[in-house]
């Protein structure tokens, strides 16, 4: 009898939760299991068949930073603390108080300490890492096409072709760096006539001044 109180409470609060969700907070039960929620971040609420009277068990999978994986979380809300669990709290109130613990840095039995920068690469690889999850795959198909349009996206940036106004920003850069040598070709060429109109050497011009003296004095010497 206590079981299906439990499994009637819990059915009626997934009702209640899809008409009012918890800012932040995706969580569905298990098909096969009512009394087995999951999250994304991907993790594990694992209810009694007692419940609302006992509290739920809380484990996270996905690795966050902020929790041990695998390993169950000391909360008030969870069967750590059995003492100070209220009947009149429901999933959604143990997923808002989940979510502010998570936000917060307060160590306790299950939590982790990591810099944010460890967290937000941890967020970053957090939906790759949940695909690989066959009971992830199966509660939440829309994450995982989601993460398949993100995996198509990269491949198609990397291998599209280049757009034509990089080809023409190529084309440019290209002309802009033969034209100064075709310039520097024919400027050469320019030099190399302008330097032939030019006029002898002064010593060559004075060498030839005296040679044409000499030669013309030489009749002037038989006389």
């Amino acid at each position: 009898m206590a079981q299906k109180a439990c499994i009637k409470r819990l059915q009626k609060e997934y009702r209640a939760l899809c008409k009012e969700p918890v800012s932040h907070v995706v969580a569905r039960p298990s098909p096969n299991d009512i009394l087995e929620w999951r999250g994304y971040y991907y993790g594990k609420i694992k209810f009694p068949p007692e419940y609302p009277y006992k509290p739920p068990g809380i484990t996270m999978t996905t690795p966050s930073g902020r929790f041990i994986t695998q390993k169950k979380i000391c909360l008030s809300m969870s069967d750590f603390h059995p003492e100070s669990w209220n009947p009149m709290w429901s999933v959604s109130s143990i997923l808002t108080g989940l979510l502010s613990f998570m936000m917060d840095t307060s160590p306790t039995t299950g939590s982790v300490n990591t810099t944010v920068a460890e967290k937000q690469q941890l967020a970053k690889s957090s939906l790759a890492f949940n695909c690989k999850t066959p009971a992830f795959r199966k509660l939440f198909p829309e994450y995982v096409e989601k993460y398949k349009q993100q995996e198509l996206a990269e491949q198609t940036r990397q291998t599209s072709p280049k757009s034509p106004q990089e080809s023409n920003t190529k084309a440019e850069s290209e002309k802009t760096v033969v034209n100064p040598t075709k310039e520097d070709s024919e400027g050469g060429l320019k030099e190399k006539r302008k330097k032939k109109k030019q006029g002898l050497p002064a010593w060559i011009i004075v060498l030839l001044v005296s040679v044409f003296g000499a030669v013309m004095a030489l009749p002037l010497l038989q006389l």
